[in-house]
């Protein structure tokens, strides 16, 4: 396992370009199964995650072509379905939960597909009913035994089917499931994040027949086969946000460029509700460095709430981020993660640090502003999961003396390099590589 070792305290300046944006790549890399012609995808991020997906894909024996740093070409045009039946798949799969979004794929082009209890962040209770239930009504024959699901159709059959909830990984393995069901199915409360966007317009061009892109209601009308394309992935909307706290917390100035600044909904809103002042273009969004930033209030001046909600609402992948920005701010927030009841427990490392926060209960933190009258102050903690991982760095760049953060490997999992790309804006960040 590694570990950072932090000096904070410094104000970091400079440009900074978003990785291509993870969630969405976890997608499109399943995507590729849905073809046996090449599918060329660029500003693929080099992180745990994404690398280990692709991994997963030549074991089912897609050739994979690296065409540069961020640009692969595949093609699945001899894929051994046989692979779901060995061990290795198993192992794999079950280390990687966005690799559950092979299943819609597979299924449909191959009508048959195992799969064993996906892994992740350990954040709370995160249930695949939404995927199962949606590719049963397409037609799906569903068997338990263990610790593996198997799933097997002749063929899938459109259908109009209402979401119980607007998963983003389940509105995406419908999708996929169905571009190659017979016959026409409408999804209701699909989920209309950027990344099913993106990946909806892959498929289209991909030969796909798609209707409502960007709503909650889609018509898909099943087709024979899809062609090849390229696609090119979104910058990371949640390494933009990231970047809009990390530049608040440690008074830095910072330039994000080459971001689709539309595709980022009331991300920007909910950081300046924080007090922080940016100027937005088409393709960057410039933080300047600023000494105090006081939260709003409501209308009635009673305070802010913060809440996490399906698109177009605030990403819950920034709740952390928005919670540890808060922290030097003038003012108070309550923070209401209403999606995972554990993502807010890292807030202990936080008021060790020095924070002022109260933990209301597993979904509701308060947090009080400090206005920089008191700086954190450098400790040891550990990195529960991704998005509290680069929350709990981000509070030890602001900090006053040295932090450790061990199991780094988490945020590896979701940001590219962030050290050495941090480093070169003037951080202090030392990885440490330990060995078993």
């Amino acid at each position: 396992m590694s570990s950072f070792e932090i000096i904070g305290g410094k104000k970091l300046k400079g440009e900074i370009t978003p990785q291509g944006a993870k969630n969405e790549a976890l997608q499109i890399l399943c995507a590729v199964m849905l073809t046996p012609e090449e599918v060329t995808v660029n500003n693929v991020p080099n992180i745990i995650d994404v690398n280990n997906l692709i991994a997963l894909l030549e074991g089912f024996g897609v050739k994979v072509k690296r065409n540069n740093e961020s640009s692969y070409t595949f093609k699945a045009d001899n894929v051994d379905i046989n692979y779901i039946n060995t061990p290795n798949f198993a192992k794999q799969a079950s280390s990687l939960r966005g690799s559950v979004m092979l299943i819609g794929p597979l299924l449909a082009r191959f009508g048959i597909c195992k799969f064993p209890q996906p892994g992740g962040d350990k954040i709370g209770r995160r249930r695949l009913d939404t995927h199962f239930i949606g590719l049963i009504k397409l037609g799906a024959k569903v068997s338990y035994s263990h610790n593996l699901t198997e799933f097997k159709a002749k063929k899938l059959k459109g259908c109009y089917m209402h979401l119980e909830e607007a998963s983003v990984t389940g509105t995406a393995n419908i999708i996929m499931a169905s571009v190659l069901a017979e016959g026409t199915t409408t999804i209701y409360n699909a989920a209309c994040e950027p990344y099913i966007i993106q990946l909806c317009r892959m498929l289209v061009r991909m030969g796909a027949n798609i209707n409502g892109i960007g709503s909650n209601l889609l018509t898909i009308e099943g087709v024979k086969q899809l062609k090849g394309t390229t696609h090119t992935l979104d910058a990371d909307m949640i390494e933009v946000g990231s970047f809009i706290g990390l530049a608040a917390m440690t008074q830095s100035e910072i330039n994000i460029v080459n971001v689709n600044t539309a595709e980022l909904g009331i991300i920007p809103t909910v950081f300046q509700k924080l007090g922080i002042k940016m100027d937005i273009s088409d393709n960057n969004i410039f933080i300047p460095s600023q000494s105090n930033y006081e939260i709003n209030t409501f209308m009635d001046g009673s305070i802010l709430t913060i809440a996490d909600a399906p698109w177009p609402g605030f990403t819950p992948d920034l709740i952390s981020i928005a919670l540890v920005t808060a922290i030097q701010a003038k003012g108070s927030v309550l923070i209401h993660q209403k999606m995972f009841e554990s993502r807010l427990f890292f807030v202990d490392k936080l008021i060790d640090m020095g924070a002022q926060i109260i933990l209301c209960d597993p979904h509701r933190a308060t947090v009080i502003g400090l206005d920089r009258k008191q700086k954190l102050r450098g400790v040891t903690m550990t990195s529960p999961d991704i998005r509290a991982g680069v929350a709990l760095l981000i509070a030890a760049l602001s900090a006053e003396g040295k932090s450790v953060i061990h199991n780094v490997n988490q945020i590896d999992r979701g940001y590219q390099d962030i050290d050495i790309r941090l480093n070169k804006l003037g951080a202090d960040i030392k990885r440490i590589n330990k060995t078993k």
